[in-house]
């Protein structure tokens, strides 16, 4: 799905300021069909971007995603492709700079807990697809999105990491916890090579966001105990993260921030 759609509405019916500097953006969030990704397209959608949605198997879903980009004002791209192939970053951006000329912003969201896995059962297969997934597809789509940027003068990437990086995760999730500790190192270092080449390299760290990952991975015992844990006394939503991504992707508001990680946890975790 692809154009645009322009619609009016009164400031009540928009849960997102609008940033001007975000207007006719591109922008790509890998894994964007739910849960924060979801929420994000939107909200840039909101402000007028050029929003990407890689996907994979949740078609419907990013269907839906795509028709409120362009209900709110946005132009939506669809963009199915398994992010885990060696390839399919190159595939990716590339077919994003097809549609739109450019890559302004680069959300890399997509990532999985794969499974709660105690250490006696760390098989090769499942370290394998969760460094697929969590950390070598981030690589990839960094040096794909940094050469696009490196090109047309600069850009925003935005790496998503996980309270998981700084307590060590929850039972069953070390490793996934190590991957986004991972993210969270490799940003800083990241964010210090590109930064001559005009691209700021930041990351969004939540917590317990209730998303689809949650549905899968956590039991409703799991998620009380966590949430007694959150001195602002409840679970997050996918929107909490949202102004995050916003204020990271805008040059306007943050244009001199880079290599930062950015928690939105409710203080479960204060650095």
């Amino acid at each position: 799905m692809k154009g645009s759609k322009t619609v009016t509405s009164s400031p009540d019916d928009t849960k997102f300021a609008t940033i001007p500097d975000l207007t006719d953006k591109v922008v790509l969030i890998t894994g964007g069909s739910t849960g924060i990704g979801a929420a994000a397209a939107r909200a840039f959608g909101q402000c007028g971007a050029k929003v990407a949605i890689n996907y994979n198997s949740s078609h419907p879903e990013a269907e839906g995603v795509a028709a409120a980009v362009q209900e709110a004002g946005g132009q939506a791209l669809l963009v199915r492709d398994d992010v885990t192939e060696s390839s399919a970053p190159a595939r990716v951006v590339e077919q994003v700079v097809q549609e739109f000329g450019r890559l302004d912003v680069l959300i890399n969201n997509a990532g999985a807990l794969i499974k709660r896995t105690p250490i006696a059962d760390y098989s090769d297969e499942y370290m394998d697809a969760l460094l697929d997934l969590n950390v070598k597809q981030v690589i990839r789509f960094i040096r794909e999105g940094a050469v696009q940027m490196r090109r047309q003068g600069g850009g925003s990437i935005i790496n998503v990491s996980s309270i998981a990086a700084r307590n060590g995760g929850g039972p069953g999730s070390v490793l996934y916890a190590a991957s986004k500790g991972f993210v969270s190192t490799a940003t800083r270092g990241w964010a210090r090579e590109l930064a001559k080449e005009r691209i700021r390299v930041n990351a969004v760290s939540p917590g317990v966001i209730l998303t689809p990952f949650h549905e899968r991975y956590s039991t409703a015992e799991q998620l009380a105990s966590m949430q007694a844990t959150i001195p602002m006394d409840r679970l997050g939503e996918p929107d909490d993260c949202v102004g995050a991504f916003l204020y990271l992707a805008s040059d306007q508001l943050s244009g001199y921030v880079t290599g930062q990680i950015l928690e939105v946890n409710g203080g479960q975790y204060m650095p």
